[in-house]
């Protein structure tokens, strides 16, 4: 079969690899789509993978062609969206159910071959069968948005609060419709990039802006997120929560970045910072908000590129074009 291929950081290529076999719980999926995003840019640079050549691409569903002999839950023929964990079950934090922290840690497009390919093989326990109507080439949204409902877990969620979210990517919209359906009484974007702000108010923010200071909110916001992973956004992000409020690091920073806090504001007005990491239990409520239309894929998707098109859509990606970029099979 054919596969995107990163050989080295640096360098990827259309190469012709095995075709992959299911164990005796795995299934082997016909990828219809797999996503890009940051942690594949990562990755490309070095960082994430623990060895080189790797198959990259976690974020991807299509239909089973081959099942294991151990598999009766999923049937050739289901299409289905995979969640990329590989939790090994086994250590300190896998056995308190946190393994999104496993000590083990892997993923499918990470440790093993992923879905930028025309086959990827994924652990039974892993799929979510899609129902009739959601298409394979879309439900790729699934598990970024999976991530996007691991996030809604660590915060208070309650009615009537104030969002400001930094980064107007595929996270940081997804994490604004989750916020609406949170009940927020306002939903703010911050971000640089124009396009992106047109897509914010499209889908129905409060405000959007290239600056927070170009917002008007005297006691500051009850939730902040970050999706961009950016020190200058961080930075001025834990400035605007207010008293009683949680700043969520979501976006992915580089290993060496560094924020300055403020200790005594965090003890005065009992601030939160947390974070989340990746997938927990997300993924089935995950499929089921896709199914039940949270996300409008005709906006989210932006840009479809074929599979020996990898490199021109990576480039893309890391140029800040476009929104959710999809490799199709």
């Amino acid at each position: 079969m054919k596969a995107a291929v990163i050989v080295t950081p640096g360098q990827v290529a259309l190469e012709s690899v095995p075709d992959p076999a299911p164990g005796p719980r795995d299934v082997v999926v016909q990828v219809a789509a797999c996503g890009i995003c940051g942690t594949d840019l990562h990755i490309m640079d070095g960082e994430f993978a623990p060895a080189y050549p790797v198959v990259p691409g976690h974020e991807f569903a299509g239909e089973v062609v081959a099942v294991g002999s151990g598999v009766t839950e999923v049937r050739v023929g289901d299409r289905v969206a995979v969640d990329p964990s590989l939790h090994c079950g086994e250590c300190y934090y896998c056995r308190r159910a946190r393994g999104n922290l496993c000590e083990n840690w892997a993923a499918i497009g990470v440790t093993t071959a992923g879905g930028v390919a025309e086959y990827a093989v994924a652990p039974a326990k892993n799929c979510f069968v899609l129902p009739d109507g959601v298409s394979a080439a879309d439900a790729a949204l699934i598990e970024p948005l999976s991530c996007a409902v691991r996030g809604f877990d660590v915060l208070p969620r309650r009615l009537g609060d104030h969002y400001l979210i930094y980064g107007a990517g595929t996270m940081g919209l997804m994490m604004q419709e989750l916020a609406k359906r949170c009940g927020a009484a306002s939903v703010s974007m911050v971000d640089l990039n124009p396009d992106r702000l047109a897509t914010a108010v499209r889908l129905g923010n409060t405000a959007a802006v290239t600056g927070a200071d170009e917002l008007t909110r005297p006691r500051g916001w009850d939730v902040v997120i970050d999706c961009t992973g950016a020190e200058a956004a961080i930075a001025d992000g834990l400035t605007r929560v207010g008293p009683a409020g949680t700043f969520l690091q979501f976006g992915v920073s580089s290993y060496d970045a560094r924020a300055t806090i403020e200790p005594f504001r965090v003890y005065n007005k009992e601030i939160t910072i947390t974070g989340s990491m990746a997938v927990l239990h997300s993924f089935e409520r995950a499929g089921e908000l896709f199914a039940a239309g949270v996300l409008d894929p005709d906006i989210f998707v932006s840009h479809r590129f074929p599979l020996d098109g990898y490199a021109d859509a990576l480039a893309q990606f890391r140029a800040g074009i476009g929104r959710k970029i999809l490799i199709t099979g």
